[in-house]
């Protein structure tokens, strides 16, 4: 199995639909197929602006051709889930994580980095994994020391379990989409525009996902809205959904009555300033085309 990396940026002129297809062409298909089943990561590369950072992981899919484009391609892509802190493409010592990435004299391989999809030894793999997920990683870690060691699952206690592993497993992958969702919304509800915390210090918002992880909704931000709990649930049941242009749709027959003062008079939910924050269009159309009952 081999484990890859795919460069990929917001206006990148494919047609990606972010956490769940990676479009690509022909040149790359060799590589592609090498790591059907096995791990990517995500990279944003400098052009147009590009963070130049690994901010993300997943897992190879289904892989099939492009039916309207000749010669280009798709991947599925499973088990995505971005890292809370992107990862820098140079380490602290201005090392590449990529070690294939430098020549015998430590310059950038130009060759290498201009690609959009190459291969990744293992060892880099799992240390970039370790750096992007670190607050996760210390977080499960800190639970564990407090924690009683009785009646803890075997799981629990495998202190030594790959990250790669680790990520595959559903408490893993909420703590990671929750503590994205509520820094992108300022832990702020978006329908009611309310911050509430708690006498513990804990907000009192849910993070919620627009496409379900039962429907192959991936555990990304962009899938994501910061909602209250009784919010949450309306959204979930489809009395409620949100248009293209953020504004809140209400399926008002189905609604409890007055309900509707809670929601922010302006019409439109609160989104995140920055764009690759944002609720995805395509997530966006999902959530009306299944579940809004308006």
């Amino acid at each position: 199995m081999t484990k890859i990396v795919l460069s990929q940026r917001a206006e990148s002129g494919y047609d990606d639909v972010p956490g769940e297809l990676y479009h690509f062409p022909r040149t790359y298909l060799r590589v592609a197929q090498s790591a059907e089943r096995d791990g990517c990561l995500f990279y944003e590369p400098r052009r147009s602006g590009g963070r130049l950072v690994y901010w993300a992981s997943g897992r190879i899919g289904r892989i099939y051709p492009d039916t309207k484009r000749p010669d280009h391609y798709y991947a599925e892509i499973e088990e995505f889930l971005p890292f809370p802190e992107p990862v820098s493409f140079r380490r602290a010592d201005n090392k590449f994580w990529e070690s294939r990435l430098a020549t015998d004299d430590g310059s950038p391989n130009a060759g290498l980095t201009q690609r959009s999809v190459r291969e990744i030894p293992e060892v880099d793999f799992d240390l970039i994994l370790k750096a992007g997920y670190a607050p996760i990683i210390k977080a499960q870690e800190q639970d564990r020391m407090i924690q009683p060691q009785w009646g803890i699952a075997e799981d629990q206690l495998d202190f030594e379990r790959p990250v790669f592993e680790q990520i595959s497993h559903r408490p893993f992958r909420d703590r990671v989409f929750a503590l994205q969702v509520r820094e992108a919304y300022d832990a702020r509800c978006a329908v009611t525009g309310l911050k509430i915390i708690n006498g513990g210090g804990r907000a009192e918002m849910e993070a919620a996902h627009i496409k379900p992880v039962k429907d192959r909704g991936p555990d990304s931000v962009r899938n994501g809205v910061a909602l209250s709990r009784t919010v949450h649930w309306m959204f979930d049941r489809g009395l409620l959904s949100i248009d293209d242009d953020f504004r809140l749709l209400q399926a008002k027959p189905l609604l409890p009555e007055g309900v509707d003062r809670l929601f922010h008079p302006s019409g439109y939910i609160h989104v995140p300033d920055t764009a690759r924050d944002q609720p995805s269009r395509a997530f966006l159309r999902w959530h009306r085309d299944n579940c809004y009952k308006g």
